[in-house]
């Protein structure tokens, strides 16, 4: 085995829509998805060396490769044995395309395989950190590294045998071939994982082949970005309206704040309350909205609706299906109302572009579905507008920031499309929802009040769908039990939970049981990500 991943994992957008990337204009790396787990990771490292990249499939046509003419080529980790039956394979002419070439681990086997190398399971599986020694410190890759550093494995497999045409860069004591160049070809290959945080030297690598190798010069930058989506929003928009669904989050409100720069009072805004929000959330975005747009707001109360149809439901794919579902009803009723409107803006993210595969330069496989990617403009009649389509999500903030949106805004915590209701795990009910909206109040409050909102990405109150014994006074209860996640994480596709320090919790803990009604017991979620997701459901 490669690498220990999840299913391959597709990108970009179904018309082929690059969004902000023109070959002509941009420094482009591509990335080929080979399913593995860290595949977006790559990108995103690419991407912090103001170099653009894209995550598309693995077995993209020599020809639309030619088309997009790349700078440069990373052939992604993945779950396969390459000599395996039905292990996804490239087009062997990839590597005399004189573009420079990248394989990181099942990459990097795929690499030496077409070269004459031979690929087997070892038997020392390295899993982890491992020290890895640099034995061509004058090779471009290798330039800038110390002699010996800290390198994350996460393989079975790996190149047995080295055909002629490669020599050796890096190894370590179980790996001769850690690191290897084709001698004739710009051909690099590595079996470890220079995306991942555990890689010490991770991002000189990554900026040594974008920059030495690929010649890249790091012209991606965000003022920019906005300047050309800006223009491209106009020339698309022309006089016509244009809806934004507001939620509150980042995205939305990036979305909106670049959309109202753009046109002005040619946006509407609707902003749909289905009672699953958090604490005053209704009353704050009216407010935020009024100080920094000046466009047209539409509060929809739907919270009656949305708590009747969830009435009695506790299976967590369900409640998604139902809050779609009424969500897409309630917006398309109050859409109707806005006269000469064309299109419908939404902050689709490019992960929820990669998972959710809608492109056919994307991998074929979809993990999940996402409410804000297709659906939704074909049953409304709009067409569609992702000014955030190809950003992940520290880059919207970027974007935001240079919007200048306030800093409460650009670094609130994430919050699911689905609301408390997946967090409030069993039978929704408007009662259990107010436990859960104080308690997760109480959370947030005093995470701001200890200066520790900011160094965790995300934290909140889940109300589980048990009760425990205790004893208040001289009674007896038995009442609801709330657990507490806060977690620290570069991507939110890996997360760690945070130790929170035991005088935070313990106020947290005591303040929630004192004040919320209903509640006797607080609980903390030391669960990584993986195995554990972030949410609980």
């Amino acid at each position: 085995m490669a690498s220990t991943s999840s299913p391959a994992v597709p990108a970009g957008s179904p018309d082929l829509n690059l969004g902000f990337v023109d070959p002509h204009r941009e420094e482009l790396v591509l990335v080929l998805d080979f399913g593995g787990q860290t595949a977006q990771l790559i990108a995103r490292r690419v991407r912090d060396q103001q170099v653009f990249c894209l995550l598309v499939r693995h077995d993209l046509s020599l020809d639309r490769i030619r088309e997009l003419a790349p700078k440069g080529i990373i052939l992604s980790g993945g779950p396969a044995s390459v000599y395996g039956s039905g292990a996804p394979q490239v087009d062997p002419a990839i590597f005399d395309l004189g573009i420079p070439v990248l394989g990181i681990c099942y990459g990097m086997q795929l690499a030496c395989r077409a070269s004459g190398g031979a690929v087997r399971p070892h038997s020392h599986r390295q899993f982890g950190r491992t020290n890895c020694r640099v034995e061509a410190a004058n090779d471009p890759l290798m330039q800038g590294l110390p002699a010996e550093s800290i390198v994350w494995m996460s393989h079975g497999d790996q190149v047995d045998e080295l055909a002629d045409q490669f020599e050796t860069l890096a190894s370590t004591d179980t790996c001769p071939f850690a690191a290897v160049r084709h001698r004739t070809k710009p051909v690099y290959g590595l079996q470890f994982h220079p995306e991942v945080t555990h890689t010490e030297c991770g991002r000189q690598l990554i900026d040594n082949f974008v920059k030495r190798i690929c010649g890249c010069q790091g012209t991606w930058r965000m003022s920019s970005l906005i300047d050309r989506e800006i223009q491209a929003i106009r020339e698309r928009v022309g006089t016509s309206r244009v809806i934004c669904g507001l939620s509150g989050g980042v995205d939305s409100s990036v979305t909106a704040a670049i959309l109202a720069k753009s046109i002005g009072t040619q946006l509407s805004c609707i902003f749909v309350d289905n009672g699953l929000l958090r604490l005053g959330e209704t009353e704050r975005v009216r407010a935020r909205f009024e100080r920094h747009f000046q466009t047209d707001l539409h509060v929809v109360d739907a919270s009656e609706r949305f708590l009747s149809e969830l009435a009695g439901v506790t299976d967590p794919q369900q409640k998604r299906k139902i809050i779609g579902r009424v969500f897409i009803e309630v917006f398309r009723k109050e859409a109707e109302t806005i006269p000469d409107a064309r299109f419908l803006a939404q902050g689709t993210l490019y992960p929820d572009v990669i998972e959710s595969g809608a492109n056919t330069d994307g991998s074929a496989a979809t993990i999940k579905s996402h409410h804000n990617v297709g659906g939704l403009p074909e049953q409304l009649g709009f067409e569609l507008i992702e000014p955030l389509r190809d950003l992940f999500k520290d880059e919207v903030r970027r974007m935001g920031l240079e919007l200048g949106l306030p800093d409460e805004l650009i670094w609130r915590h994430p919050f699911p499309g689905p609301g408390l209701g997946v967090r409030c795990l069993g039978e929704i009910t408007r009662e259990r929802l107010e436990v859960l909206r104080q308690a997760d109040a109480i959370v947030l409050e005093e995470l701001r009040r200890a200066g520790l909102y900011q160094e965790v990405q995300q934290a909140f109150a889940v109300l589980l769908p048990v009760s425990s014994v205790g004893v208040m006074g001289d009674g007896r209860t038995y009442e609801n039990v709330v657990a507490v996640r806060a977690v620290q994480t570069d991507d939110f596709m890996t997360a760690d939970w945070y130790q929170i320090p035991y005088a935070v919790i313990g106020r947290m803990s005591t303040r929630i049981i004192n004040e919320v009604r209903g509640v006797n017991r607080v609980v903390y979620d030391v669960s990584s990500k993986p195995p554990s997701t972030i949410e609980w459901e």
